[in-house]
């Protein structure tokens, strides 16, 4: 890894040029990253999850950092000789020939030398990492590419733990050779966005950043003992409530009483802990809008993607800018774009819908003001169950300043908020081997209420003995919902037997 500034990656990879077998892997673009498990032969050691990144632990890690200094070295003249007219896919496609051609030098000149030549596997391995380092995640790539590691958490550069599909957690390689290189790497990384650049400094020693693919990172330096990363892995891109129905996420008539009020266009929140799924499931519901509608998605950080899933022909996202250097006079740092800004903006682009990412603190006025337009907009917030999400919301209101009352964020929460479907998440251990299961476990109506809490809730769907949310009361209002395909017999049905 280095902080020396490399040609950036583009999202779209093409397939590579034949006679390039290092290369014949590329990460698929995000519209098209499915959930793709194969089966773990164990999960004792991370060569049973990732042959590239087990071949990475025997990296010969300052051979990597030579290459790759003479790579861009190569390619920066290159760049330059063409006075800058060669394009990021182009860049990329000439990197690979200039890596190909620099492990075929350094592998002579060991023949030359008389040592044994390189495995081919080994020549894979190093080719992909001084590629990665050039024009991706440099260390961090092959644990990215792995789609049975959802989670990376780093404490510190040689601390990595890699966190499954299904629950378990293995070991994972040194993802730099020093603290200080991960922080340097970092650095770099945040700050070669052409678009959306962050920093990331000991004036801003926090990080949170979208990656090439879906996948999104948080990171800590200077206030932790040694630099913390969780890199969040997004599996599931093209989704529907049809698909989580066959992952056994909820049941097919809670999924008709979604799909109902998203297109009867309830506003709706989505509740749970972190990992529960709550952007999965967002996706899917956004999947029931009408693709000719045209949505906005507001977000700190890319996370739902919809603009690059194709479902709709017309989305407009906006994604926050922390800003940076002092405040001014307004409070704001220079650059500074918030939520409520874009919000704002967007009432100009004849928008049929808008869709507030999560939700973790003031933005939540972003997403009150989306819901009062009317338009069922659909947001997420973590919280332990369904009525909680509630109290986090009001608490996440009262953070815009002391003129927002509890008694204030409660109304407009009550009068905005229709829906709120929280997700459960357990993961369990059977024999030594984890078992992760993520399920709907509750959806409530939201109603603004006479009582001291200022609202009134009605469980439409309560938790079952197994933590699945079943029928259980149906404000009269609902009913409507059948116009829009809600399942109602079935609903009552179950109901009955349960009563």
């Amino acid at each position: 890894m280095t902080t020396e500034r490399a040609p950036e990656a583009n999202e779209d990879h093409e397939t590579p040029p034949a006679g390039l077998p290092l290369f014949t892997q590329p990460v698929p673009p995000v519209a098209e990253r499915r959930d793709i498990a194969r089966p773990l032969t164990s999960v004792g050691h991370l060569s049973a999850v990732s042959t590239t990144a087990s071949i990475g632990r025997n990296l010969d890690w300052s051979l990597v950092s030579a290459l790759r200094a003479q790579a861009s070295e190569q390619l920066s003249q290159s760049v330059a000789a063409d006075r800058g007219r060669l394009d990021k896919l182009a860049q990329e496609e000439l990197g690979r020939t200039i890596v190909l051609d620099l492990i075929e030098a350094t592998v002579a000149d060991r023949v030359n030398a008389g040592m044994p030549t390189l495995p081919v596997a080994e020549q894979d391995a190093l080719a992909r990492a001084v590629f990665d380092s050039l024009f991706r995640l440099g260390r961090l790539q092959p644990l990215v590419d792995d789609d049975r590691v959802e989670n990376i958490i780093i404490t510190g550069h040689d601390s990595v733990v890699l966190e499954l599909i299904d629950g378990s957690q293995v070991d994972g390689p040194p993802v730099a050779d020093s603290d200080e290189e991960l922080i340097d790497f970092l650095v770099f990384l945040a700050s070669r966005s052409e678009v959306n650049a962050r920093g990331f400094s000991e004036a801003q020693p926090r990080l949170h950043l979208r990656l090439d693919g879906g996948s999104r990172l948080a990171a800590a330096a200077w206030v932790t003992p040694r630099p913390s990363v969780v890199i969040r892995r997004h599996r599931l891109m093209t989704v529907t409530l049809d698909d989580l129905v066959a992952r056994e996420m909820l049941t097919p008539v809670a999924a008709s009483f979604l799909r109902a009020a998203v297109r009867a266009r309830k506003s709706i929140v989505v509740s749970g802990a972190q990992g529960a799924g709550k952007t999965t499931l967002v996706r899917a519901l956004c999947a029931e809008i009408d693709p000719l509608e045209a949505i906005g998605t507001f977000e700190t950080e890319y996370e739902l993607h919809l603009h690059e899933l194709g479902r709709h022909k017309i989305v407009h996202p906006w994604e926050a800018r922390p800003g940076s250097g002092e405040r001014g006079a307004d409070g704001r740092m220079a650059g500074e774009f918030t939520l409520d800004d874009a919000l704002v903006d967007s009432f100009r682009f004849n928008l049929a819908r808008q869709i507030v990412g999560e939700v973790r603190g003031k933005e939540v006025w972003a997403m009150i003001k989306a819901m009062e337009s009317g338009t069922g907009s659909i947001s997420t917030t973590h919280a332990s169950d369904a009525v909680a999400a509630i109290r986090k919301l009001v608490t996440c209101a009262m953070e815009a300043g002391p003129h927002v009352t509890h008694a204030l964020a409660t109304s407009k929460l009550a009068s905005t908020i229709d829906v709120i479907v929280h997700l459960n998440m357990r993961t369990t251990n059977d024999g030594g081997r984890s078992a992760r299961r993520r399920r709907v476990a509750e959806i409530i109506a939201l109603d603004p209420g006479e009582r001291e809490t200022g609202y009134a809730t009605t469980h439409v769907f309560a938790p079952d003995l197994d933590g699945t949310a079943v029928p259980a009361i149906l404000p009269d209002s609902y009913r409507a919902l059948a116009a829009y395909g809600f399942d109602l017999s079935s609903y009552l049905a179950q109901q009955e037997v349960r009563s």
